[in-house]
């Protein structure tokens, strides 16, 4: 019985969510802005090819932008949140077997005799998917996750039309001597720069390297990398390494001095940052809160930050708000005007794993349990649903991003469903 893995990838996520509302942005130009219309995140392939870089900052080809009619959105999150939740429950009734990795990726597993049966299935996913929603799907194929990943990247190419199965041995072969080590899922550029010191500079060689000496030398997340290009399975649906940090922060719409607004944002940014956590089943033993001016301001600068280690470690929303609130009132000063808030969340480790202090005895259970109503109501009925109180203010947040191109919230606001004339 062959196991594969396939890597469903919407394409241009959050440009084509807008073109299944706007048809007219079809074959067009189309980028979509970061927080505050900031840099550009997302581009259509019209875009993409008059070369405009991803990440770029918006005003310094804004000119550049309107000379080529290129169509500009503001990042419409309750849309591109509402388009991925059909997308996962479309792949749902294909296959239950399946892992949301990202806001517009899922890792499926197929366990079926012929692989044959896998590439029908494959393409019917593909076909349905569109047809559904609206949304255009790659689909990476292979024995592993890791390889899938790589599968999926030429999926995406126009000559393989959306599919790439790289499931045999041959193929796989041809294509990771073509990789480099830099582009393997999980590979970051200081370890590719520390591979490329021993030779290993593409995905062949480190598949062909020793697994033992690779983890004396950089561990043990990049051995399972190695065994994964061989074709060993190490990461299996629903296993993913949970992130050592979480940080949440934006830059304000507004420069802000008042230290209440400041404790709202910060408020908000934790409550984000605690879900993210909770959802990868960890928990934090320190946070780190920090404030920010505009550095490219003249006049007094004002950047400062605290870490307050916990005595034990804490996935409680409202344990480490009041953590934060009491941060700002520490390091906020009067007279600034602040750009930015954040919060990170520090050295995380699984939520199983509980390090009693000899004098104390902390249950985990009953926060657990709120914490768990409180994540399913917010996710049934829409982020904000239950939140803590210092938010639960009418009309839009002073901090709120700057958001010029906003297109309508057309799935989530009774308000803004789309017209037919």
């Amino acid at each position: 019985m062959n196991t594969l893995f396939a890597l469903v990838d919407c394409n241009n996520f959050y440009v084509s969510c807008e073109r299944v509302f706007n048809p007219l942005l079809i074959n067009k130009p189309v980028v979509v802005l970061s927080n505050n219309d900031g840099c550009i995140i997302a581009r259509s392939n019209e875009a993409k090819s008059l070369n405009i870089p991803m990440g770029a900052a918006f005003h310094l080809y804004k000119d550049f932008i309107n000379a080529h009619k290129v169509k500009v959105y503001s990042s419409n999150y309750p849309l591109y949140g509402d388009m991925s939740n059909r997308v996962m429950s479309s792949l749902a009734d294909f296959n239950s077997d399946f892992e949301v990795y990202s806001i517009d990726e899922a890792f499926l597993k197929f366990n079926q005799k012929k692989v044959v049966d896998i590439e029908y299935d494959i393409m019917k996913i593909k076909e349905s998917i569109f047809k559904w929603t609206g949304i255009p799907v790659s689909i990476g194929i292979g024995p592993t996750k890791t390889l899938a990943k790589i599968a999926n990247t030429l999926a995406k190419k126009n000559n393989h039309h959306g599919i790439f199965d790289l499931s045999s041995k041959l193929k796989q072969d041809e294509i990771l001597k073509d990789t480099n080590v830099e582009n393997i899922w999980g590979i970051s550029r200081r370890w590719g720069s520390k591979l490329r010191m021993i030779g290993i500079g593409n995905a062949q060689q480190l598949r062909d390297s020793s697994p033992r000496r690779i983890r004396q030398y950089l561990g043990v997340v990049v051995e399972r990398i190695v065994y994964e290009l061989q074709g060993v399975v190490c990461l299996d649906i629903n296993e993913i390494l949970p992130k050592k940090n979480i940080m949440s922060s934006r830059s304000f719409g507004n420069l802000i001095s008042d230290k209440a607004i400041l404790k709202q944002s910060i408020t908000e940014y934790t409550i984000r940052a605690c879900e993210k956590m909770r959802n990868q089943n960890t928990r934090a033993q320190s946070v780190y809160i920090f404030l920010q001016t505009n550095k490219f301001n003249k006049g007094k600068q004002h950047n400062v930050g605290v870490v307050i280690g916990l005595s034990n470690p804490c996935s409680d929303t409202g344990q480490i708000i009041r953590l934060a609130i009491s941060a700002i009132d520490t390091i906020y000063k009067s007279g600034y005007l602040y750009q930015k808030a954040g919060i990170m969340l520090l050295d995380l480790i699984p939520s199983n794993v509980n390090q009693y202090d000899i004098f104390e005895t902390t249950n985990y259970s009953s926060s657990d349990k709120r914490m768990q109503v409180i994540d399913s109501l917010n996710k049934k009925f829409g982020s904000g649903t239950i939140a803590n109180g210092i938010l639960k203010s009418k009309g839009k947040k002073k901090w709120s991003s700057k958001e010029y191109y906003l297109s309508p919230r057309y799935t989530t606001q009774w308000d803004e469903l789309p017209h037919v004339m």
